[in-house]
């Protein structure tokens, strides 16, 4: 832990102890605020480690929701690469758009399917 971490021990810890002992050596008894600092660093320490320590069940349930999450996301990637590749474009296309755009084949192939063959879209989208 960190120094602020040290202190709010050493000062938890002396809250603890002039509880115990009824007040520091020569006083009649401990002063209230004084008293109501040291309770509540004492809270604060305690409330800390508690919130650091993690239930395994929700950790387990949580990460089962992420892979559950991620397959789910991998699935709709494969469909949507599917349904592209049933596309049917022109090769011609490809060329043009590529040619007069500087981009690169792949580039242009993929923004066809993805306008399912129309050039005039594909080219719209890019230049956008």
């Amino acid at each position: 832990m960190g120094s602020a971490s040290d202190e709010t021990a050493a000062a938890a810890a002396a809250a603890a102890a002039a509880v115990a002992e009824g007040g520091p050596a020569g006083e009649a008894g401990p002063d209230s605020k004084d008293l109501q600092q040291q309770s509540k660093a004492l809270d604060k320490l305690t409330d800390h480690v508690e919130d650091r320590q993690l239930d395994s069940s929700r950790v387990q349930s949580a990460m089962a929701a992420l892979a559950s999450s991620k397959e789910a996301d991998w699935n709709a990637m494969r469909l949507r690469e599917k349904e592209l590749a049933a596309v049917k474009i022109n090769p011609t296309d490809v060329e043009i758009i590529a040619n007069e755009l500087e981009l690169d084949k792949k580039i242009a192939e993929r923004t066809l399917r993805e306008h399912k063959g129309d050039a005039v879209a594909a080219v719209r989208s890019l230049l956008h």
